[in-house]
Formats: C-alpha cells, sequence, structure tokens
C-alpha cells in the first residue's frame, strides 16, 4: 500500500487553500489528508511565539491518518512555515523555547513515524526577529536532514530575482529578511538557498511561485508536481 501523506500548511494560511493540491495528490493514487487548520489557530503563534498549538494539531491528525489507513508511517509535505515545523514534530528534545508553556511535555519525537518529509519553499534559515527563535531552535537541535531514518526532499521555486525596482520589491525585501541578502533568486517570497538543507535531496524546479494562491504555477501545481511525486511513492 502506498504510504498515506499530510500536507502542513504554511504561516496564516488555512487547509482550504491546499484542497486542489490536496486532491492532485488522492487522484494520483497518493491517500492525502491536510491539517485541518484555520487562520484562528495561527493566532496564538503570532509575534514569533510558540508554535505548540499547530504542534498538536499536526500530531492529531498524523494519528487519525495511520489509524485510517492501518499504516505504520506516513510522509510529511510542509509548505512553507510547515516544513520547519514539521522538524520540530520530528524530534526528541523538549519545544518549549519561549517559557511560555506550563506544560512541559511539548515533545512528539514522531521520526520513527515518518518515512519522507518534502519541504515546499520552506524557509530554513531566517533574519527575521519574529521567526529567529524557533528557527534557531531548529537548525541547532536538528541541522540539515537530521535523522538517518527519514528522506528529506527540499524543493525550492526559482521565479522571481529580488530587485529594488516596481515588480520586484516585495521578493528583494522578503529573501532580505530570510538569508541577509535581497539579489537572488527564489520564488517570490522565499530565498533558493533558504529553502535547502544540507544532506538533503535538494531541488530547485524553473518558473515556481511560493503560495497555492500565486497567480502562477506553485509547487503543488498538476504539472509542477510531476517533478517530485515520485518520492511520495517509494
Amino acid at each position: 500500500m502506498t504510504i498515506p501523506s499530510v500536507i502542513l500548511p504554511g504561516y496564516f494560511a488555512r487547509s482550504i487553500e491546499y484542497r486542489q493540491f490536496e486532491d492532485s495528490l488522492n487522484n494520483s493514487g497518493i491517500p492525502t489528508v491536510t491539517v485541518p487548520i484555520t487562520k484562528k489557530d495561527w493566532i496564538p503563534t503570532i509575534g514569533g511565539r510558540s508554535v505548540v498549538p499547530i504542534l498538536r494539531l499536526i500530531d492529531r491528525t498524523v494519528k487519525q491518518t495511520l489509524l485510517k489507513y492501518n499504516a505504520s508511517q506516513v510522509n510529511l509535505i510542509g509548505h512553507s512555515a510547515g516544513g520547519w515545523i514539521a522538524r520540530i514534530y520530528l524530534g526528541e528534545k523538549p519545544y518549549n523555547v519561549h517559557g511560555d508553556l506550563l506544560d512541559l511535555a511539548v515533545t512528539w519525537n514522531a521520526h520513527g513515524f515518518v518515512n519522507t518529509l518534502v519541504t515546499l519553499g520552506t524557509p530554513h534559515i531566517s533574519q527575521e526577529r519574529w521567526t529567529k527563535r524557533n528557527l534557531d531552535f531548529v537548525k541547532y537541535n536538528y541541522p540539515g536532514a537530521f535523522y538517518p531514518d527519514v528522506r528529506y526532499v527540499c524543493i525550492a521555486g526559482k521565479a522571481v530575482y529580488g530587485q529594488r525596482r516596481l515588480g520586484s520589491w516585495l521578493a528583494y525585501n522578503s529573501y532580505l529578511l530570510t538569508c541577509g541578502k535581497g539579489n537572488c533568486w527564489g520564488d517570490g517570497i522565499i530565498p533558493v538557498e533558504a529553502a535547502h538543507l544540507d544532506g538533503a535531496i535538494n531541488l530547485t524546479l524553473e518558473g515556481v511561485m511560493h503560495s497555492p494562491m500565486s497567480s502562477g504555477l506553485w509547487y503543488g501545481s498538476p504539472t509542477v508536481l510531476t517533478n517530485w511525486i515520485n518520492y511520495l511513492k517509494t
């Protein structure tokens, strides 16, 4: 049986935005569900606070998926922030870097039941003050493709070159906040170099934009999906 997949939405995204993507995977023979997240679920994480509320939703969805398909493992597909949040979920070290949790049982140690982690336009590094604490926790505790029993596939889009001019300002500023330089290639939000990890299978896809709400192609578009869907089948 094909290993089921779980989609982890990007920051402040709703699960409904991934419905077409989810349908494409299901129609390709890959049983897929999306973590049922609403904008309201993200509110406690604003300002760089703990992402434990999201991790709990992920854990519940993964366990339901394992039970539904009588599976021993799932594949995780993390879009944008969903990718680095997934890396926390894989880990065994207590995640309480903000000191704002009374419940110290904030360890998921999920790597044993994750076969492949696919990250789509994920910022694995950041210079942005609100996300740096969370990302530093991941970077220092689980550097690179940390768990040898998990296959890491990190996908970057190469669609927009950041420049200080009309049409490229958003990309320039977003790249600058992420990797410290704005004049580079990326998906319009995340630069290529931030979306890859040492030791992972790193792919760069031409013309691919960041979001499922983009006007052009994004990571989950059917024609783009053909470039990486096989990692979910093997």
